[in-house]
């Protein structure tokens, strides 16, 4: 699993740290056997991932601070949400658009 290698994590900490054994991480890695859901609740926590991440759902990676941010943004008033939405839509083409030249 390239993100438990990115995170520094053996399979025998990883498996420590959920309250199993290294041996299993491996076997989940190799889709031997499947975690059940509250297993991969632990694995996300710890790996700070997504769950939709760890299945391979999604390649986008959250971290928890944008997972939080995200939910603050989903809480704002209707008429706020826009607001913000402009000022992220204008700095994310202007971005796109300096890439395009570099």
């Amino acid at each position: 699993m390239i993100i438990r290698k990115q995170k520094g994590f053996s399979q025998g900490q990883l498996g420590k740290k959920i309250g199993t054994s290294g041996d299993i991480i491996g076997r989940y890695e190799r889709g031997v056997i499947s975690p059940s859901i509250d297993v991969i609740i632990k694995i996300s926590d710890i790996l700070e991932v997504s769950i939709d991440f760890l299945v391979g759902k999604t390649n986008l990676k959250l971290d928890p601070k944008t997972i939080r941010r995200l939910e603050d943004i989903q809480n704002l008033p209707n008429e706020e949400k826009k607001q913000l939405f402009k000022v992220l839509d204008a700095l994310l083409r202007d971005h796109k658009t300096k890439a395009s030249y570099e």
